[in-house]
């Protein structure tokens, strides 16, 4: 029995709130129909709304497939994609799944690979597919689960009017110790501003996610090959620390409940003169509307020990193993990752909408370089540079850079953020925090050595 295939069956499925049901009800297919509709489930952001108008009017329109659409937020639509899934109830043929779940649903059979779909359908250029995407939804057996709408890396964003002011050079690939420096001489600058701002906020896809790429450049790792906890490592204390210190002394108040979006606004909103985060982040501050638009450099993530740090984060499209429709559901999964419907999005909503992240030639148009030339290229190569199976300086025992790819880690990851978030409130010690997630870690790592 392969090893992910008990650790899934405990993936946790949490009930539906009536609130969650009814946003999704609108489209809400009654299974998987095997006639000429498709019923698609997929997370609710702006892209993925744009996606929904765009359907009928154009796919639709042009194949004769119809679309139904439920629409949920994040955890809500993960839940019910884990359970409907791992039971192969097959209401849903097409699903929203991101990179850190492809691997064990494919493990557990619950997903359709990929691969001859691939081969037939000459048109939608999978060689066009950024290498680290194609590679982070190809499972442990070689085949292709999943095809990504949009991907994401991680970068350092800062004010460079103000950095021109107090006369500091960013450089073009800083170290982390650069950024601390620069960061202490960019506190306070301007009224309110503080060095930098870093995810404080408990959560394995918050906090957790900036800090373990620290954590890889600095030389430390979760687990060994062999699945060894590493949590009270020399290097992953020497990375938290660093980290907890940084936000502690120059980062913005409120650090430990502050997540993503806090630190969006604060960079947004001139209170912070760094941020260390998703590439995702700079369509927002480079939007017509935003004070600070044409004000923020973009540089590649801090690194120590290794060349690259970036983490990688792809919203991808997968069929459910027990789909009936999988021609139609490959049909809308080609229409919907494609350069033509990039170009129809640039079209119809503007080039800086675009699901980028996943196709060299996006980064290659005119039209979207013009658009979003502040921040393409520097996106670009943080994607490409991204090493999801050698992210440190050691072997791991599983795939992922700002994640550990076991069904585990939702639980493992928020429980240890819960731990740092209280050292960088000054609640406990960097020590303390991360004995007790050593603990938790050991439990982990003990079930997956027995098996």
């Amino acid at each position: 029995m392969p090893v992910l295939t008990l650790r899934a069956a405990r993936i946790p499925v949490v009930a539906l709130t009536a609130g969650a049901l009814l946003a999704g009800c609108a489209g809400m297919g009654g299974g998987s129909s095997g006639g000429n509709t498709i019923n698609v489930l997929m997370v609710n952001n702006p892209q993925m709304m744009e996606l929904q108008k765009l359907t009928a009017k154009h796919f639709t329109k042009e194949t004769g497939i119809k679309v139904k659409f439920t629409v949920l937020p994040e955890n809500d639509v993960r839940d019910k994609i884990s359970q409907d899934f791992s039971n192969q109830a097959g209401q849903y043929d097409v699903a929203t799944i991101s990179n850190f779940e492809v691997p064990f649903y494919a493990e557990n059979s619950w997903l359709m690979p990929l691969d001859e779909h691939v081969a037939k359908d000459k048109a939608f250029d999978q060689k066009d597919i950024l290498p680290p995407m194609r590679q982070s939804l190809t499972a442990g057996d070689g085949q292709l689960y999943a095809e990504p709408f949009y991907g994401e890396s991680s970068f350092l964003m800062y004010r460079k009017d103000v950095f021109a002011e107090k006369n500091l050079k960013m450089p073009k690939r800083p170290t982390w110790n650069q950024v601390a420096d620069l960061a202490a001489k960019a506190d306070g600058a301007r009224k309110g501003m503080k060095g930098i701002c870093l995810r404080g906020l408990p959560g394995w896809g918050e906090l957790m996610a900036p800090l373990t790429t620290v954590v890889n450049t600095f030389g430390g790792t979760w687990f060994t090959k062999d699945w060894k906890a590493q949590l009270t490592s020399p290097e992953f204390v020497k990375a938290t620390k660093f980290y907890v210190d940084l936000v502690r002394k120059h980062g913005e108040a409120g650090a430990s409940q502050s997540g993503f979006a806090e630190c969006l606004n604060n960079l947004t909103q001139g209170k912070s003169a760094m941020w260390y985060d998703a590439t995702s982040a700079a369509g927002s501050l480079e939007a017509a509307k935003s004070p600070v638009k044409g004000k923020i450099g973009y540089v590649q993530a801090p690194v120590e020990k290794t060349d690259s740090s970036g983490w990688l984060y792809t919203w991808a499209w997968g069929i459910q193993k027990a789909s009936r429709n999988s021609d139609k559901a490959w049909k809308f999964i080609s229409w919907a990752s494609s350069k033509e419907y990039e170009k129809l999005v640039g079209k119809t909503f503007g080039w800086s909408n675009v699901p980028a992240g996943k196709r060299a030639s996006t980064y290659a148009n005119e039209d979207y370089r013009t658009s979003a030339g502040a921040f393409s290229e520097v996106t670009r190569k943080a994607i490409t540079s991204a090493k999801p199976r050698d992210p440190g300086v050691q072997e791991r025992p599983t795939i992922g850079i700002q994640f550990v790819d076991i069904p585990e880690f939702a639980d493992l990851g928020t429980k240890v953020a819960q731990e740092i978030s209280a050292a960088i409130a000054g609640k406990q010690s960097v020590e303390q925090a991360l004995k007790t997630s050593q603990k938790l870690a050991e439990k982990v790592g003990e079930e997956y050595r027995d098996e």
